[in-house]
């Protein structure tokens, strides 16, 4: 009995591990803003990398399938729980990241871009 609640137990914690997204291996570095506020954990994280690279929760994607792949990460969560990390590299142009912004508005998303606080 107790070799069947070890099993399930290792099976939960490598599901939980499996569900998890991460972005750690991707680099980029944030823009600076005074003033910055914490906020509620996310599910859904796009990035633009240095290499100006787009990616959803870690995984390479185009900006054209980003909004139904956010819409799909987001289910039917309801207002106040649809966080959308945005982590854009500081030098990005703005033709690269207004279109990922749009995307991120027509599925439903609560936009939080992530930046980093201003040292003096």
């Amino acid at each position: 009995m107790a070799m069947g609640d070890i099993a399930f137990n290792l099976l939960i914690f490598f599901v939980i591990l499996a569900r998890a997204q991460d972005d750690s291996h991707l680099e980029w570095n944030p823009a600076t803003a005074a003033n910055i506020e914490s906020t509620r954990p996310a599910t859904v994280s796009v990035l633009v990398d240095t290499k100006n690279k787009l990616y959803l929760n870690g995984q390479q994607i185009g900006v054209a399938s980003l909004k139904d792949a956010i819409q799909n990460q987001l289910g039917d969560r309801p207002a106040g729980q649809r966080i959308v990390l945005l982590k854009v590299h500081r030098e990005t142009l703005a033709q690269r990241f207004e279109p990922i912004i749009e995307a991120i508005g027509e599925a439903g998303g609560d936009l939080v871009h992530v930046v980093e606080e201003q040292r003096p």
